[in-house]
């Protein structure tokens, strides 16, 4: 964890003056570029020091054995881990003949700036060496958003007070050591040397290799060029070797004098394509990102990152650390998605090995709602990456014997790569999470075509799961049983009210997506006879409930359990999964992570009969005593749910658990990467939790409530075609439909209607005051 404030708390960047090794990990992560299909990690341009170095490529990964002590039927046989491709970042410099290696010498100054407007890192630093020369480094990079195999880096080198000679070695590195595994089971396993090579070349200054991976036989291609800028005595040259392509440049400076390396990098990876193909595919790259130029890179990216703002932007008066938060998340949520085109968003985005690289329902359930309002475009293609993994889904279905898809707890390329039952085949709902993102997106964008192309198979074949895996009862009632929820404390569970209203939603929008694209449905088999028994499912669906009590139980039989004793358990012993085990853990009342709780925020718009807002109340005052938010998942949703219930302090606490997640180290694993969703979720507490915005019934919803902290709250959100502005003050909130036709929404149950440049504003309702439930002991909001 950081201690104390690495970065200082400004509007639009992030900025680090001081350059502190212990924490050089976690700023690699923070500091990372991404546009989905390419990843570079915050690393030092020279390579060294580092933390953990990273480059990674969307869906590149090699496969493992899984092993097991016992084997069992169904049990998955491979891993898959996400690898350190080739690294097109290093610029090694040498000072009169001796390395710049912060670790030596004296730093004079160290200053790195995430800017998110502009969509670079830059870096200025001065050094003096062991020998006594002191020169200046200022470098620039990006990761393009508008050219998608294209990142690039400007190096400057400027002698301070004497006559220099430097060297500056651009190189393309494969198969870097890495640290080894800190023993932590969430972090990735490190895969020694897992490219082999094919292609090596150095011409001119253009430099290039190719690998092969060993198991997965993925071929990568990475390819540089240069444009070098200094003295007339500047000279260069190239090699390259199996694993190395180096240019070397070599020059001496005056003061004042400087010497630029512009360096363009091309990526392409593919598991069909040859290898002339693949060395074509990123020359062809390059081609096109000299043809733009350094300048033209920079400019492209600033005005694609000015319409997403424009589109997406969150401003908030009164907490201008949480101001900066939700920026630097919306950033990175968008650098997840924008470019990944048809492959997964993993759980860390392309920004550390930490889970192996895998994608879980963390997408669907806490990302695609983000991308859904801002950048929908990214959202559908990640959508369309599950319907093409359904080969791997249904015939994981159908070797667990049952019907329809059965898609992965963790993946990378579509098959299941968690060799730990409950808490992964067994967590079956996000089958649920991916039809109800399904269905969000259509509903947020009207996208006909979507629907009819990608959306009705994945609607009809996970309602086919929940078909064939619940059963009716001998009073009709339906049950699905042995599941794991969202919560991994509570294993093997029956009717988990999450999983069971999840799979409600699924079953009957299956049927109606069935209605509207009839040939579609033909198309699947999905005749009228499995359309009612969806339905008939659904509506006879259990909802486990304590009447003594007056709450909905997690799962059939939850509240009759023992409760954790919190009192015997010390703040040193969280995560529980790290120091009690499973099984102590799955018999007792205790929540590693909202699971009740996000039913009521996922399911509560569309069944508002089970969830009116006195049982909410109760609910969530349950609840919130057993949930000890092991999960970086937990605190976006309940801050949500405090606001609905009208804790608002403690919605701003959760909110900033939430969005100091990374920039905090909260959890103490920020080196292996972002959290992703915890990032997204900063959005969801701002936006569904203080601006209250709900989609129901195809139409939003909005029930905002604004604490004292906060002095004005304003977002915009993308619905239908429109832009829609909600900003909210004390008491009052004003909504501007910025672009579209006349838009109906609902201010707090009352309709309203909104015309573009016609502001309309409505009061806020008072509070119902409720009294403040507790949390587990050590265990209250960890931000600040």
């Amino acid at each position: 964890m950081i201690a104390q404030r690495a970065y200082d708390v400004e509007p639009w960047t992030v900025r680090e003056t001081e350059l502190n090794l212990d924490l050089l990990a976690q700023s690699e992560s923070v500091f990372a570029l991404s546009n989905g299909h390419v990843g570079w990690r915050g690393n030092l341009d020279e390579g060294e020091p580092h933390g953990l170095p990273g480059s990674y490529l969307n869906g590149v990964h090699e496969l493992h054995p899984l092993p097991y002590a016992e084997s069992g039927y169904g049990y998955p046989e491979s891993g898959q881990t996400s690898i350190n491709v080739t690294n097109g970042k290093v610029l090694r410099l040498l000072v009169d003949d001796e390395p710049f290696d912060l670790r030596y010498g004296r730093l004079v100054a160290h200053e790195r700036t995430l800017d998110l407007r502009r969509g670079v890192l830059e870096r200025v630093c001065e050094w003096t060496s062991p020998a006594g020369s002191t020169v200046r480094v200022r470098s620039t990079r990006l990761v393009s958003l508008t050219q998608r195999a294209i990142a690039a880096v400007a190096y400057e080198v400027e002698p301070v007070d004497s006559r220099t000679r430097v060297v500056v070695q651009s190189e393309l590195v494969a198969n870097e050591s890495l640290p080894a595994p800190d023993g932590d089971p969430r972090a990735a396993r490190a895969l020694k040397s897992p490219l082999e090579p094919e292609e090596d070349l150095a011409s001119g200054s253009r430099l290039r290799l190719v690998h092969r991976t060993r198991r997965s036989g993925l071929r990568v291609a990475v390819a540089a060029d240069h444009l070098v800028t200094g003295p007339e005595r500047t000279t260069t040259s190239s090699e390259s070797n199996v694993d190395v392509a180096r240019l070397t440049i070599t020059s001496v400076l005056e003061p004042g004098e400087r010497l630029r390396v512009e360096k363009l990098v091309a990526h392409g990876w593919s598991g069909a394509r040859s290898r002339p193909a693949m060395s074509d595919q990123v020359e062809a790259a390059l081609a096109a990102a000299a043809h733009s130029g350094w300048w033209g890179l920079l400019k492209d990216q600033r005005a694609y990152l000015d319409d997403f703002w424009a589109r997406a932007d969150v401003e908030l008066d009164g907490d201008e650390e949480i101001q900066q938060a939700v920026r630097f998340a919306l950033f990175h949520v968008l650098q997840a998605g924008a470019r990944a085109e048809q492959r997964a968003i993993p759980a860390k985005g392309l920004t550390g090995s930490g889970y192996d690289g895998h994608a879980f329902w963390d997408t669907e359930a806490f990302v695609l709602p983000l991308l859904t309002h801002t950048a929908p475009a990214a959202a559908a293609e990640a959508l369309r990456w599950r319907r093409d993994t359904l080969p791997a889904a249904r015939e994981r279905a159908a070797q667990l014997g049952l019907r329809g898809a059965a898609f992965p707890w963790r993946t990378i390329e579509g098959s299941e790569g968690s060799g730990y039952w409950p808490a992964g085949t067994a967590a079956f709902h996000v089958g649920a999470d991916i039809a109800d993102a399904v269905v969000r997106y259509v509903a947020a964008t009207g996208d006909e075509e979507f629907e009819r192309e990608a959306g009705v198979e994945l609607l009809v074949e996970t309602a086919r799961l929940w078909r064939s895996l619940g059963h009716h009862d001998d009073r009709g009632v339906f049950h699905i049983d042995g599941v794991t929820g969202p919560d991994e404390y509570s294993a093997i569970a029956d009717d988990n009210t999450y999983t069971n209203l999840m799979a409600r939603a699924n079953l009957l929008a299956a049927a109606d997506a069935c209605k509207r694209h009839p040939d579609e449905a033909a198309r699947l088999g999905a005749d009228e006879e499995e359309r009612a028994a969806w339905r008939d499912a659904a509506e006879a669906v259990h909802v486990p409930y304590n009447e003594e009590l007056g709450v909905h139980e997690q799962h059939a039989g939850f509240t009759r359990y023992q409760r954790w004793d919190f009192d015997r358990t010390g703040p040193d012993q969280y995560p529980l999964m790290l120091h009690f085990p499973y099984f102590d853990l799955y018999r007792k009342q205790v929540v590693k992570q909202a699971d009740l709780v996000l039913a009521m925020y996922t399911c509560g718009s569309f069944f508002e009969e089970y969830f009116d807002e006195e049982q909410i109340a109760r609910n969530f005052a349950y609840y919130e005593p057993l949930t000890v938010r092991d999960s970086s998942l937990s605190a976006c949703v309940q801050a949500v749910m405090a606001a609905r219930t009208g804790h608002l302090d403690l919605a701003c606490a959760y909110t900033a658990e939430a969005a100091l997640m990374d920039l905090g180290d909260l959890e103490h694993n920020t080196r292996d990467g972002l959290h992703i969703a915890s990032l997204a979720g900063t959005w969801m507490a701002l936006v569904a939790g203080f601006g209250g915005m709900r989609s129901v019934d195809g139409g939003l919803r909005f029930a905002p409530r604004l604490p004292e902290r906060y002095s004005r709250l304003a977002f915009s959100v993308a619905f239908l075609g429109r832009c829609l502005r909600v900003e909210l003050t004390a008491g009052q909130a004003t909504y501007t439909l910025r672009s579209g036709p006349p838009l109906t929404i609902r201010h707090h149950g009352a309709e309203v209607t909104v015309r573009e440049d016609a502001p309309v504003t409505r009061p806020v309702p008072p509070l119902t005051r409720r009294p403040a439930p507790s949390q587990p002991p050590h265990r209250a909001p960890n931000a600040r």
